[in-house]
């Protein structure tokens, strides 16, 4: 429902403005709209939008706003042009000591470290922050990096809020059928090696 137009302006890191006919809308957990330039969800009508799941009116309920908008679950922001960024997935934000982290951002530095082969961020539930920040990390095999270079990398591209409380190396980040990373998978698997008491 969005494109980067064929013969105007490209911007990198956009997935272009919202094709004709389809409005789009970014809003904040409570539904209201958010500031031009703003994360938030990511909600869009048109003719080309579907209007409900089939024979799941509970699903369509709660997937629909009242007014007709579908709620894509992509974390958004639009800029004065009306060009579209995705910053990531509502499911998947990290709230950490009350500031939203979006752990697309962070994955984005972290992949650009040398010897490491790719990233996932999640967040693992924490008596001190509500969230911890936690990267993943797959390295490469001639890499030496430990985890306090890795944190030292982060504190050099990021804001103190969004660097990893704890950092874990993994052969292989989990995928589904898609190619997708599994962060579900990932929060089961390191959850209990928090500061978080069970339960």
């Amino acid at each position: 429902n969005t494109s980067n137009p064929l013969l105007g302006p490209q911007k990198p890191g956009t997935v272009g403005p919202a094709l004709p006919g389809v409005m789009t809308r970014i809003v904040d957990p409570q539904g209201e709209p958010v500031p031009q330039d703003t994360a938030g969800e990511l909600q869009i009508r048109g003719s080309n939008v579907f209007k409900g799941y089939w024979r799941m009116p509970q699903k369509t309920r709660e997937e629909f706003t009242n007014d007709g908008y579908f709620k894509t679950g992509d974390l958004a922001q639009i800029d004065a042009e009306g060009y579209i960024a995705i910053v990531g997935r509502s499911k998947d934000m990290i709230i950490s000591g009350g500031l939203n982290v979006y752990p697309k951002e962070i994955e984005t530095i972290l992949d650009k470290l040398p010897g490491v082969l790719e990233s996932a961020v999640i967040g693992l539930l924490d008596d001190d922050f509500g969230e911890a920040v936690t990267a993943i990390i797959v390295a490469t095999d001639d890499s030496e990096l430990d985890e306090a270079t890795v944190i030292r990398y982060m504190k050099q591209h990021l804001a103190n809020f969004k660097i990893a409380k704890t950092v874990h190396f993994v052969p292989a980040l989990p995928r589904n059928t898609m190619g997708k990373v599994q962060k579900k998978t990932l929060r089961d698997q390191f959850g209990l090696k928090t500061g978080a008491s069970p339960g």
